[in-house]
């Protein structure tokens, strides 16, 4: 948690595309077969909505700044 927060804003946007492709490949192979780690699929959400609330704290931080 605490590397999310020390990341860029570019760092945290290209790290959470590389999470939903990563979780949209999941889905895809899982669709056709059974996985092994049926938990992946829920830490990929997990990290994706990490990822999305830090962003928008950011974005909130800096219109209140502005303001």
């Amino acid at each position: 948690m605490a590397d999310i927060k020390n990341k860029s804003i570019e760092a945290l946007q290209t790290e959470l595309t590389t999470a939903r492709d990563a979780l949209r490949t999941f889905r895809y192979a899982s669709a056709g077969s059974r996985t092994k780690n049926v938990r992946e699929g829920r830490e990929l959400r997990k990290t994706i909505a990490r990822l999305l609330t830090e962003v928008r704290a950011r974005s909130l931080a800096k219109t209140e700044k502005t303001a």
